[in-house]
């Protein structure tokens, strides 16, 4: 994976940008957007914009902040890291399966179980970007996979189904579950259509310093 220490703002640099804070009534709306896979942050996010003069609407068309682990496979706007997140590989704690390899992991989810059934996100979703991208190295999901809708979903199924096998951000990982793969730690960005100014600036500056 690439690195993106490159697309990190240091905070001392988003502090020294930031205005002092203009006292008035008015707020701004700053539109914001998180995948499932970073919500958590979209909570942080929220806490941020309690003592600031920011309405947050959370909105998926043109956010002015838009959370997700991993990269996205073209950069063209401004990123900036404010966290790391781990994916892990995980099943029901009834399940068969126990700690994988690496290459055990990847023939699982290529060849899938006669006794499991594999689950995995759509092929745009950020967490399975990652997972294609440190775990399938090319090779294709088993077409008998099932998709998840969202990180909560995957949880849910994780934790209803004894036979089922899938992919999690550590911090979704909750309930009767077994972690039996880690794929690595990645990047938590937040991503801004624009340069960002002002009130933005401080959300980020917070973020990166929660």
């Amino acid at each position: 994976m690439k690195q993106v220490l490159l697309f990190l703002l240091p905070s001392v640099l988003l502090f020294s940008c930031i205005p002092p804070t203009q006292t008035t009534s008015q707020k701004e709306v700053v539109i914001v957007y998180a995948t499932s896979a970073a919500a958590p942050w979209l909570t942080e996010l929220y806490a941020c914009a309690e003592n600031l003069p920011v309405v947050l609407s959370v909105n998926a068309d043109e956010p002015d902040i838009y959370l997700r682990v991993g990269e996205p496979e073209n950069i063209i706007s401004p990123v900036y890291q404010i966290d790391e997140e781990e994916i892990i590989v995980v099943t029901n704690r009834e399940s068969i399966v126990q700690n994988l390899s690496f290459d055990e992991a990847q023939d699982l989810f290529a060849k899938g179980n006669p006794s499991m059934q594999v689950w995995v996100y759509s092929s745009d979703a950020d967490v399975q970007i990652v997972f294609d991208q440190l775990v399938m190295k090319g090779r294709s999901v088993t077409s008998f996979a099932q998709a998840a809708v969202s990180a909560q979903n995957m949880s849910d199924i994780l934790n209803s189904e004894s036979s089922a096998v899938g992919i999690l951000p550590k911090h979704r990982v909750t309930g009767n579950v077994r972690e039996v793969y880690s794929v690595g730690n990645v990047p938590v960005l937040a991503i801004t259509n624009e340069e960002p100014q002002g009130v933005v600036i401080e959300l980020l500056a917070c973020l990166q310093n929660n």
